[in-house]
């Protein structure tokens, strides 16, 4: 029977490394793709896809080490990337919107001097 659980534990402890290297991989790939994203959106989805990666990272290892307290951490790190990306958001909304306003301006600016110049 000892040998049956020390294979187990064996291969449990292969099959979790092999996750945290293919989460690793992952992580690096959404951090690229934060950085060269094309519009904001894709940085915020990025920056949220890592953060719930790295959650999973530390399960793993908490499952790994068998440390309780690494899934106190684990919540913790849930809280603070939920914040951080409903932060992004608001700033975002807040730029986008003042852009749209902003655009709006310029429209009526030029609905004005085209009439303007239609008086003349």
């Amino acid at each position: 029977m000892g040998r049956g659980m020390e294979g187990l534990e064996k291969a449990y402890g292969v099959f979790f490394t092999g996750a945290l290297i293919v989460l690793a991989i992952l992580v690096i790939l959404c951090l690229v793709r934060a950085i060269i994203g094309p519009r904001v959106a894709d940085r915020i989805v990025s920056v949220n896809m890592t953060g719930t990666m790295v959650i999973v990272m530390i399960a793993i290892l908490a499952l790994m080490l068998d440390e309780g307290y690494l899934a106190d951490i684990c919540l913790i790190y849930a809280m603070i990337s939920f914040l951080a990306v409903i932060v992004l958001v608001k700033v975002y909304m807040g730029v986008y919107l003042e852009g749209k306003k902003k655009e709006l301006k310029d429209d009526e600016n030029v609905v004005d001097k085209a009439e303007a110049q239609e008086d003349v």
